[in-house]
């Protein structure tokens, strides 16, 4: 009697269907089947079974662009040796020491051999920082000029924070360490922060993604420590410089400040 009421049921999709319609009807085997189920819980454990998932298609990486990120990271890591260690000066404007002339000299000197495959005639640039008007409410330093891809930008801002004052302290902070969760092996990273080398704006990169097993992200920069001496300001070239992201969320944390990622677009091609 059981095994007749199960049969029914799987049946009753099939009554009202019109005869040039799809056949429901179970095959030979499907009967077979259906003869050697004892109870309830085997027919439902039978129509429940997982079919096999595909596997998801792994990203595809650009090789010609990660060739370029290797670059980069390289050539601080031979600036870095160079130093020995040793402060340098960090102090005129054209003193390639300075947070930011750091990260545009490392860019120059390896962009010459690459293009965007939008745009294969534009030689590429990377935006200066935005002046200090244009970036009121917020402070200097938390983002760079809008220049767009056909003018030769090769990044995009992948991922931003700015302190909201509608919002809470504790909300900010856990926007804040969202944020940098998003970091990217290769990005170039602008800050206006408060902590404890200063209050002012900062430039880096980031050496490799954000690893959630630590919940740290390792970089590369300079000017982020140093010191005056003789009214001239001082910097040490950092490589692999690694830190908790609670490191930057509290950095940017406060009001007036924040932070943006920026990052390569995709079609990066040799020249």
């Amino acid at each position: 009697m059981k095994k007749l009421l199960i049969l029914l049921f799987l049946l009753l999709p099939v009554l009202g269907l019109a005869e040039d319609g799809p056949s429901l009807f179970l095959s030979g085997n499907d009967l077979t089947a259906l003869q050697n189920i004892d109870d309830s819980s085997s027919i439902l454990s039978l129509l429940s079974e997982e079919q096999p998932q595909e596997e998801p298609e792994p990203e595809k990486v650009n090789p010609i662009r990660e060739k370029w990120i290797d670059e980069i990271i390289a050539l601080s890591k031979t600036m870095y040796e160079r130093t020995g260690g040793k402060a340098q000066r960090a102090h005129e404007s054209g003193d390639i020491y300075i947070c930011k002339n750091y990260t545009i000299y490392l860019f120059r000197q390896t962009a010459g051999k690459y293009r965007m495959a939008g745009y294969p005639d534009k030689k590429l640039i990377i935006p200066d920082n935005l002046p200090r008007a244009e970036c009121a409410p917020y402070a200097y330093g938390i983002a760079w000029k809008e220049v767009s891809a056909k003018d030769g930008n090769p990044f995009y801002a992948a991922a931003e924070f700015r302190y909201d004052e509608a919002l809470s302290e504790a909300e900010n902070y856990t926007l804040a360490t969202q944020f940098m969760q998003e970091v990217q092996r290769g990005d170039f990273f602008q800050m206006s922060a408060e902590y404890k080398y200063g209050l002012d704006a900062h430039s880096l990169i980031f050496m490799s993604d954000y690893d959630p097993a630590t919940n740290t992200v390792h970089w590369t920069d300079s000017n982020m420590r140093g010191f005056a001496k003789d009214e001239e300001r001082y910097a040490y070239v950092q490589y692999d410089a690694v830190e908790d992201i609670s490191f930057f969320a509290d950095a940017i944390c406060h009001k007036k400040r924040g932070a943006t990622i920026y990052r390569l677009y995709e079609d990066i091609i040799a020249r």
